[in-house]
């Protein structure tokens, strides 16, 4: 019979005893657990122990975390966290350099445990940090094990990061700051001032002071691949935290020093493979760089400012210059109105008396007129080209300059997310952004273009506008997802995808479509879905045999933490457990954590979740709860929490749960995947029926013979 919920056999060690195998009573207290522990080692005062794991993590074991012991566990008696802490409290200070060395380095890594972090810090340990770092008199492997001591502290927000004194925050900032120093004592410097700069407006205006951005640019060039990691981290949390004003600023003086084009030679196109999280960064400062023109997005022209009549009437000018070079007094008032509004109209304003109020719908809103002006101005020829070529049609037939401008914008503005806050999790940036200053404007350059080329090939008018527009749109989001690396490239390949070719596309898709929707072969797909869903079963539970790599994330920061999770290959067992940095696929020993599939009772996702509910609700974690999943298993319900690096592997690993759980596929993953498999095997299916049109009703059955002499009769044979 299997053991009762409330039991678990465990191993207990002990260095230089044999160890001892016990049926822990979970109702039983876990002092009078340590007591019978020790009594059979014949251990005095068993106050003075505690049980902590073995492998992994070391984690202590509380009345807390208790439930969390599985079968097969292996455990350790050790020291309890209180006596550890003062013993360690005492030792960071030993005048005995190798005894405090020794000290601090236990500490960075019994830090990690909360049980002892609660202890250590009780004790006003953290002071001694702050001093040993404040006096500055120790530098090297004690400084790299002093600060990272404190970086695990601080993690469990037992102390607020207001709490820091000036003298501790600046020689942090010097570490950053100074030539001379061991990288690993300013990676952490970098990761402590990352963790400072959210918590409050003031320590940014501290931290911003005190590293310049000029400072950050060094880091950012240096060959150490972890350096310029973290240096990129503390940049983002400085854009992130700061005004909207302080915001461009920076971004301004980033980009005078060339920071895009450093990005996409050094960082993007390394040899190094780029990871998941430089991808993240990245995505940031695209993201931030691009809702910098949110401002103008949303603002309307004001038909009452001179500075934008003028760059309206600029656009009028530059269009027609040698008709607007008639001295003021050859025209009457009126007659020069009339001739401006025959211009604007030629411009392709739907209002051309009063141009301005087709630029107050916000959005698009002022951002319109600056990309017109931006490409009159940069592209002057093109920019004459296209609105002298659109006059002289005829007027169905003439392309509106200023209303594609417009329409074309706000489709920008929707395909790049302009105005809408950063994902937490999101790594989908654009290689040629950054290739590119004004990036926006130049992409926009390309595309209105475009709307012309188009235009052109529709021989639309303006009835069509809408249509050639949806082309535009299809065009620019089809030539995106290919991710060009350059803005050149993007440019060949979406000149290349013109309107012939996406009549082809859409037309390959419709016959695709009209094909599958035959009633015989709708039979033929029923019957062909079980086995194919199978099929997407055993791939699903492969993935979850071959694991992943999940990202820890807290409310006040994105994590550096990493875990992996993977299924053992008899399907029975989910491994897990901490990974370091730079591992890919560790192997399934040295997972401490198991969760026999057997015990797995539910599973979790989105708003459900219980690590989504600690969570504030605001928009930027919109997309952690679209990846965001749980396991429940034991009968206390205790859960196993996930946030899926990318929507695929949400997708693979709820697919994968629910398989194990014995239930239906629910993603739209599964849909995707069954739609092609079942494309690809009727297409091979119905290969020989190729130019045969398919009979919506099957063929009359012929009546049966009128005998049935032909049939050999075998009964008598056996006679």
């Amino acid at each position: 019979m299997p053991p009762p919920k409330d039991v678990v056999k465990i191993a207990i060690q002990m260095v230089g005893a044999i160890p001892q195998l016990i049926e822990l009573q979970q109702t039983k207290p876990l002092a009078s657990v340590l007591k019978d522990v020790c009594d059979a080692w014949s251990l005095p005062n068993a106050e003075r122990y505690a049980l902590q794991y073995a492998d992994g993590r070391q984690t202590y074991i509380t009345e807390s975390n208790r439930r969390d012991i599985k079968n097969g566990s292996i455990l350790r008696l050790t020291t309890s966290p209180d006596q550890e802490a003062e013993r360690l409290y005492i030792g960071i200070q030993s005048k005995n350099v190798d005894v405090k060395t020794d000290s601090l380095k236990k500490l960075a890594s019994l830090s990690q445990d909360v049980t002892f972090a609660q202890e250590f810090i009780s004790r006003n340990g953290l002071k001694q940090i702050y001093s040993i770092v404040e006096e500055g008199n120790d530098a090297g492997e004690m400084l790299a094990h002093t600060l990272k001591a404190f970086t695990e502290l601080m993690e469990h927000d037992f102390v607020s990061w207001e709490n820091l004194s000036t003298v501790f925050i600046k020689k942090i900032v010097s570490y950053v700051n100074m030539n001379a120093v061991d990288a690993s004592i300013q990676q952490l410097s970098l990761s402590i001032l990352e963790n400072m700069v959210p918590t409050s407006y003031l320590l940014f205006e501290v931290v911003k002071k005190g590293v310049t951005l000029d400072r950050l640019l060094t880091h950012l060039q240096a060959t150490n691949a972890q350096l310029q990691l973290k240096a990129m981290a503390l940049l983002i949390a400085l854009l992130l935290s700061a005004t909207d004003a302080e915001r461009q600023e920076m971004m301004d003086y980033l980009r005078e020093k060339n920071i895009r084009q450093f990005i996409h030679k050094n960082i993007i196109h390394s040899s190094e493979p780029l990871g998941d999280e430089m991808a993240h960064y990245l995505y940031v400062l695209q993201s931030v760089s691009l809702n910098l023109c949110e401002h103008r997005m949303k603002m309307s022209m004001d038909p009452y400012s001179q500075e934008q009549r003028d760059l309206l009437q600029s656009l009028r000018q530059t269009a027609f210059e040698s008709e607007s070079e008639v001295p003021a007094g050859t025209f009457s008032t009126e007659r020069r109105k009339s001739l401006c509004a025959k211009e604007f109209r030629k411009l392709g304003f739907l209002n051309n008396s009063n141009p301005a109020e087709d630029l107050r719908r916000a959005p698009p809103g002022l951002l319109a007129l600056d990309n017109m002006v931006y490409f009159s101005r940069n592209t002057p020829n093109a920019y004459s080209r296209f609105v002298l070529e659109n006059s002289s049609r005829e007027d169905k037939h003439e392309c509106p300059f200023a209303r594609s401008s417009i329409q074309l914008t706000l489709i920008l503005c929707e395909i790049l997310h302009i105005g809408e806050p950063c994902s937490e999790t999101a790594q989908a940036f654009y290689p040629m952004f950054f290739g590119q200053d004004h990036f926006f404007e130049e992409l926009f350059c390309i595309c209105i273009q475009l709307v012309n080329k188009t235009w052109k090939e529709m021989r639309a008018t303006q009835e069509d506008f809408d249509k050639v527009m949806q082309v535009v749109r299809e065009q620019i989001t089809r030539t995106l997802s290919l991710k060009p690396t350059s803005l050149e490239l993007f440019k060949t390949r979406v000149n290349a995808l013109n309107y012939s070719e996406i009549l082809k596309l859409r037309q390959t898709e419709r016959l695709h479509q009209e094909e599958t929707l035959a009633v015989p072969v709708l039979e033929l797909r029923e019957k062909l879905k079980p086995e194919l869903l199978e099929l997407i079963r055993q791939q699903r539970l492969l993935h979850l045999c071959e694991g992943t790599l999940f990202r820890k994330i807290s409310s006040r920061r994105r994590q550096d933490k990493l875990w992996y999770c993977r299924l053992s290959p008899n399907h029975k067992v989910l491994h897990y457990g901490d990974v370091e940095e730079g591992v890919q696929s560790p192997p399934i020993e040295s997972l401490s954590e198991k969760i026999p599939v057997a015990d797995m009772k539910m599973l979790l996702v989105g708003k459900e979740c219980p690590h989504t509910k600690e969570k504030s609700s605001g928009k930027q974690n919109k997309d952690v709860l679209e990846l965001a999943f749980s396991i429940v298993h034991d009968v206390e319900e205790y859960c196993l929490n996930f946030i899926a690096p990318t929507r695929y592997e949400f997708c693979l690993w709820t697919d994968g749960l629910n398989v194990l759980l014995g239930k239906e596929m629910t993603s739209e993953r599964t849909q995707t995947d069954l739609d092609v498999l079942l494309s690809m095997e009727l297409k091979l299916r119905l290969l020989d029926l190729e130019n045969i049109s398919i009979p919506d009703d099957p063929p009359p059955i012929p009546k049966p013979p009128s005998n049935l002499n032909f049939c050999y009769d075998f009964s008598q044979a056996e006679q």
